[in-house]
């Protein structure tokens, strides 16, 4: 698993993230699985929940049980950037699951213009 440091990170503006992180954000909240997929690198690993989904197929299978397993809101409440391949996006979820909020840190590491990695994580 690659190590960053995320503490070195400037805010910025939403707008500014890279369009394959504004994309995806936006097809993983309409719930359109292709143009989600679409975003990531052929090798891409996702974490979330301390769990590595590798590949398009896993990446898929988890999104399409994460879309159904709980009902939730999403509210991006900032973003930053380490560098010109490392974003950090904050959300706000709030729904039915357990503890009913939660502030997760969505990190992506891009390669090539598409998201390489993804760790989900308080």
């Amino acid at each position: 698993m690659e190590q960053f440091d995320w503490t070195q990170v400037n805010e910025i503006a939403p707008d500014d993230l890279p369009d394959a992180i504004t994309t995806y954000l936006v097809a993983h909240h309409t719930r359109d699985l292709d143009t989600a997929i679409g975003q990531y690198t052929p090798d891409a690993v996702v974490t979330d929940e301390r769990r590595d989904h590798h590949g398009p197929a896993e990446i898929r299978a988890w999104l399409a049980r994460s879309v159904t397993e709980y009902t939730y809101t999403t509210t991006l409440t900032a973003a930053y950037r380490a560098d010109q391949d490392h974003f950090d996006v904050l959300h706000r979820l709030q729904g039915d699951f357990p503890g009913g909020i939660a502030d997760l840190h969505y990190r992506f590491t891009l390669r090539d213009g598409h998201v390489a990695r993804l760790v989900i994580e308080p």
